[in-house]
């Protein structure tokens, strides 16, 4: 068994999943919790992660070492909360797959930083822990990111299917998995996901994100704003290529209304999936979607409207939406035990397959 952990951008959580897997086409779900951020915590995690974004290199300021440590704990919290829901011993986990709380991810200038100390965690947990997954692949010149096309290769083979199809994740920013026929892996950020809207609801209601789409259903899409903001040349450069979530701002929708400036911002996700899918060696029998935002529904529309193509929450195939990056991690960390890759050219941009994760014994 292997233990994976994610806390995404978005601030909402820790996600631990429990699974059973050979680091291969062997995968089974067996449990998964998630440990939502009290607003304390969550405040603390968005002020190191600003101040990460003003430096131009990895520092760990009193504040961002800080803030490392309460990630550290509170994701040594989260082990035990899982381990406890499903009546496993510690011991019979191999490992933790870590991935940290990312405070900022700069390729473009060789550094990637997620912050947590892994050593502590499996001191703290007595299970040997894989952490720093993208340090590794920025310093071979790779984008560092997304690193889960190889599990959602696994489940894409779990289906049995020999067309290609896409795995869209939709979580603070948006990327693509495409698995060919023959298993041939592309992968990319398109744009942002969620994180504009969530950015925009928190500004106009108070609320951290907009319930269902229900805000951006109730308002119109302005053309000029949203061609405004597609007029940017990172989604015509073709992948691999990674974002950082504040890479992109809330301002151009500045004046509309709190409806209008949801649904453009909606929709501006919606187009930017489409311009990805565009760039793709062929088009796929289907699109299949992770990540929060599958809960909203605008959203969903949207993308089906611009894409042409029905997207398919990742729960009616029997995955849970929720856990796919947790257990991607935890995936990753038994490659990383057996010296197997997790990073590819077509990727992250490496020149060959490498492997990654930095691997702390047990206590």
């Amino acid at each position: 068994m292997a233990l994976g952990l994610m806390s995404g951008t978005s601030l909402d959580a820790i996600d631990a999943a429990l699974i059973e897997t050979d680091g291969e086409d062997h995968v089974r779900a067996l449990a998964f919790v998630e440990r939502p951020y009290s607003d304390a915590e969550r405040a603390e995690l968005a002020a190191a992660t600003a101040e990460a974004l003003t430096l131009a290199a990895p520092e760990p300021t009193p504040r961002i070492a800080a803030a490392a440590a309460l990630s550290t704990r509170l994701h040594v919290a989260a082990v035990r909360d899982l381990l406890t829901s499903a009546g496993v011993a510690a011991d019979a986990v191999r490992v933790v797959g870590y991935h940290g709380q990312t405070v900022a991810h700069r390729p473009d200038r060789g550094w990637t930083w997620q912050i947590g100390d892994g050593a502590a965690l499996a001191r703290a947990t007595g299970i040997a822990c894989v952490s720093d997954f993208r340090s590794a692949d920025v310093a071979a010149g790779g984008q560092g990111a997304p690193l889960l096309p190889v599990y959602h290769r696994a489940l894409v083979r779990s289906l049995g299917t020999r067309e290609p199809v896409v795995v869209l994740n939709l979580g603070g920013v948006a990327n693509v998995t495409f698995v060919g026929g023959d298993g041939t892996l592309v992968a990319f950020d398109t744009g942002p996901a969620n994180g504009l809207v969530d950015d925009w609801a928190a500004q106009h209601t108070g609320a951290r994100f907009d319930a269902k789409g229900a805000l951006a259903a109730g308002g119109q899409v302005h053309p000029d704003v949203l061609d405004a903001m597609m007029d940017h040349p990172f989604f015509d450069a073709p992948g691999p290529k990674s974002l950082d979530r504040a890479d992109f701002t809330i301002q151009p929708a500045r004046g509309l209304s709190a409806a209008d400036g949801a649904a453009t911002l909606t929709a501006f996700t919606a187009h930017t999936v489409a311009a990805g899918l565009a760039l793709l060696p062929e088009r796929p029998s289907r699109l299949i979607v992770a990540g929060g935002g599958r809960r909203n529904p605008t959203m969903l529309r949207m993308i089906a409207e611009a894409t042409g193509l029905a997207p398919e929450p990742a729960d009616a195939l029997g995955w849970n939406g929720d856990a796919t990056e947790a257990e991607g991690f935890a995936y990753m960390a038994v490659r990383t035990l057996r010296g197997l890759p997790i990073s590819f050219p077509g990727t992250t941009g490496v020149t060959g397959a490498m492997a990654g994760g930095v691997s702390h014994p047990a206590a």
